[in-house]
Order: structure tokens, then sequence, then C-alpha cells
């Protein structure tokens, strides 16, 4: 090969009926698509999208529950047909130079502070899975800053539509779409079997523990049938109640002597995953603890703590076991969770106190009864647990095969 001559341009991974076929190339997003922007003058239309990092191209009322957009100034809005694309300048930790989205639920309207276009091309679905890669982000960032507000980047429609996009023969990047949409969908078929198992759950639940005013639960055990009303108790005689500290800045790091959760994104029962140390002090919750966030926005959500032990931020309590089973206590409060939720909604920041929580009441059966109910949802827990990391693994590999499926422009060498 001459100094004159450049290596031609392929993807790391190429499905072996193109590995002899022509090298791939860069084209401007203007050369493949035109910007739409029609504008919804006449107010004909009063259906509002959004575009999510997460979701892409949603409805916005299904989105915030309710109308984000003016519907008295929509005359100002574009209209963004089905099959169009959309970017949304607002970055995010999953989206960090904006989404760019294809639109597949129908025609609406979208904030002319959005980008609009739509490929000359109808067979466009490889662009869409490019969009979900990291490939573009470079020269996103090189060509634009972010807003005053630092929440949004700022580029000029004429550098927008000149962001290069790979291409290559109709047909390899239809196989390179066909490929990731069927990963896209294996991975939508077993996100519905995690939820249905936690449906399934959550039926078990209202079934296993008796309703409000009842003695005894809908679903027993065979060997329970005949084993009397369950007693109602109150809480606090089951349990202990072990409040957390606040700790300043300069009180932990990412080493200490035991793990340090301040709140529920904290949640782990992995070492390897905590971020946070602190060293030993009185309040702490151990192994078999329950811990509780009892401020905030996560106000009610449960971890069963399985380190050995754990200090705690003032935003979570530990809920120590004493005369009833542990895992059946945890698996109560998850009964309570719309209760406590309501009780801390009625202040300026969602908190619940010590008398919230130790003021429920709560029907226990006996002791065996108590394990074999703790036992049966714990199965179904391992089960999600399982099912999400089948997920976690397929994503992971979708992210790997995207990194490799898309050919890098600078990966041109002379």
């Amino acid at each position: 090969m001459s100094g004159n001559d450049k290596r031609p341009l392929v993807p790391l991974l190429r499905f072996s009926e193109f590995r002899n076929a022509r090298g791939w190339s860069f084209q401007p997003l203007r050369t493949l698509a035109e910007r739409s922007t029609r504008k919804n003058t006449d107010c004909e239309l009063t259906r509002v999208l959004t575009n999510s990092a997460e979701y892409g191209v949603v409805d916005q009322r299904d989105f915030f529950d309710k109308d984000i957009a003016n519907q008295g100034k929509l005359e100002g809005y574009y209209i963004v047909e089905k099959g169009a694309y959309v970017y949304n300048p607002r970055i995010s930790a999953t989206a960090p130079v904006g989404p760019i989205s294809n639109n597949r639920i129908g025609t609406g309207l979208m904030s002319p502070l959005y980008t609009v276009f739509k490929f000359n091309n109808s067979r466009n679905d490889f662009y869409a899975h490019y969009f979900k890669s990291t490939h573009w982000y470079q020269y996103m960032r090189q060509s634009s800053s972010t807003g005053a507000r630092h929440d949004r980047m700022s580029i000029a429609n004429d550098d927008f539509m000149g962001l290069p996009l790979p291409v290559s023969s109709p047909e390899e990047q239809q196989k390179i779409a066909d490929c990731l949409s069927s990963l896209d969908e294996l991975i939508t078929a077993e996100t519905q079997k995690l939820n249905g198992l936690k449906m399934h759950k959550m039926s078990l639940m209202q079934q296993l523990f008796p309703r409000e005013g009842e003695t005894v639960p809908r679903l027993r055990f065979p060997e329970f049938r005949d084993a009397g009303e369950w007693k109602e108790v109150a809480f606090s005689t089951q349990v202990e109640l072990i409040s957390g500290l606040h700790l300043a800045p300069d009180e932990y790091s990412d080493t200490g002597e035991v793990p340090y959760f301040t709140g529920p994104s904290d949640y782990a029962n992995d070492l390897s995953l905590v971020g946070k140390w602190a060293v030993r002090s009185t309040n702490t919750g151990c192994a078999g603890d329950i811990l509780i966030t009892v401020k905030g926005s996560g106000v009610g959500e449960l971890l069963y703590l399985e380190l050995e032990e754990v200090a705690m931020g003032r935003q979570l309590m530990a809920v120590r076991p004493r005369s009833a089973h542990g895992g059946f206590v945890f698996h109560f409060l998850a009964t309570q969770r719309q209760r406590l939720v309501a009780l801390a909604s009625g202040n300026l920041i969602p908190g619940l106190s010590r008398g919230d929580i130790l003021g429920l009441t709560m029907s226990v059966p006996e002791r065996d009864e108590q394990q074999a109910i703790a036992e049966c949802l714990s199965s179904l827990d391992n089960l999600a647990a399982a099912q999400s990391l089948k997920i976690d693994a397929l994503k992971t590999h979708k992210k790997g095969l995207m990194q490799q499926l898309f050919p890098v422009l600078d990966a041109v060498q002379a």
C-alpha cells in the first residue's frame, strides 16, 4: 500500500456475505434527509409529542400524565409525520448530547426547540439504530455548545444537517437493522416476562396477606388451611427501628470500613457496587434488616439487607425484626407501600416519621406459616432478579454489537 492509499472504511464486525464488498463512506445528513419545518399554522392538530431519551417519541399527555404545551399556542409547533426523526437538544445522563428518535406512533406536533427531519429513503431503520449508538456524539460535541441553562445543546441548523452518517449498500444496512431489531424484540419479550413475574408476585401478595378488617388471607398453603385466624398486633411489638445519621461530605469517601447508603440509589447487596464508604457507627443496619427510605422521592422503597453492616444516612431507617420472621416483615412492608407514600406526601418534602412506621398494624400467623409465605415470595424475587440480569446481558450484548457493526469516521488511516 502506497503512502497515498487509504485503508477502506469498514466496521470492526461485518456479516460474511459483505466481507468482500466495497468500503463504507460517510455523508452529511443533508444529503440523505431534509429538515421538516411545516408548522401547525391552522391549528388543525392538537396532539403534542415529546422525544424522551429513554422511551423515544411518545405522546406528551401519556408521558407526563398531563398536557405540558399550551393548547392555545400550538400554531408555532412543527408537524411531525410518522416516520420522521426528531432531535431533542436537552441533555441527560442517558443522552449526553440529546436523543434522536424515530416517530413510530403517528402524526403529531413538536416544540420548535426540536429539530425534525425525514430521510429521503423510507427504508431507514438502520439509522434509528445508529442514533442509539455513541458514534455520532463526538461530532455533536465539536459542533455545538451547551445552552445558558447548561442542560441543552446549542447547534446551528446547518451544523446539525452536516452530521456525518455512515453509508453502505442498502442490503448491508438492512441486514444490520434486522439483526439489531431482532435483539430489540428479544429484549422486549424478556422484559414482558419480567413484568409478568412482578405482576404475579403483586397478585400473590394481595392474596397471601389478609385484607384490612379480615383475619385470614384469601389464599393459604394447604398445610395451614386449618391453622386458625391470624392475630392483629402492633408493628412496634414485632420489630426494632434504627434511624440513620447524616454524615458530612468529609466523613465518607470511596474507601472505608463499612458501606454508606444515603438513599435507594445506593441499595445493593454486592460490595463491588458500593460507591460510598464510612467508618463504623451506631446507626448501622446489619444482615437481615430491612432498609426503608423515609425521606425524598423514593419514600417506602425497601432493601432486604444481606451485607454484614451498612452505615445509613438520615434518609434511611433499618427495620430489625424481633418476633416476626424477617422475610415476612419485608413482604408485609411491601404491601404497605401505598399507605406509606400517602403518609409521607403530606409534607413539603415527602417524609416518614418513626411513628408512621411503628404505628402500623400487622396481622401475623404462626412462625412456620410466616416462613412459608416469605420463601414463596422470595423465590419470585429471585426469579425476577435472574430475569433482570438476563435482560441486562442482552442489552450489553446489543451495545457491544452496535459498537462493532457501525464504522467509526476517524478509523480511516492514511
